[in-house]
């Protein structure tokens, strides 16, 4: 099925086309018929090459697609943290987070931490 291209020099995007849509609507210049459903068959025969249509074709496309390196599989590894319940340990990253002297200004005091870590013991 064959269309008619309607040019319409409004939507033109450069000066020659605007041109070439006034001619086509004046009827100096003759106005294009395309086929769509021929030139998509046409387009389908380009996808695909002849090689590709033999067995030999087939064989090269997998050696071209195959991997080079072998890869292996993929292990679950599971980590857990050790629970000390050891007051001390607390401290000592505390300290450590908050005297650092190159990173931001911390007003976190020892008797902060103290609190916080007596706070944190279960009621007897």
């Amino acid at each position: 099925m064959a269309d008619t291209i309607k040019p319409n020099p409004n939507e033109a995007t450069t000066h020659d086309a605007q041109l070439a849509a006034e001619n086509m609507a004046s009827g100096e210049e003759k106005v294009q018929k395309v086929d769509f459903d021929a030139d998509y068959a046409a387009a389908q025969q380009f996808s695909v090459s002849e090689i590709d249509r033999t067995p030999e074709g087939a064989s090269a496309a997998e050696t071209a697609t195959a991997p080079k390196f072998e890869v292996p599989e993929a292990e679950d590894k599971t980590s857990e943290a050790q629970s000390t319940g050891n007051p001390s340990d607390y401290l000592e990253l505390a300290k450590e987070v908050g005297g650092s002297q190159n990173e931001g200004v911390s007003n976190v005091s020892d008797d902060l931490v103290k609190q916080a870590i007596e706070k944190g013991q279960p009621k007897k």
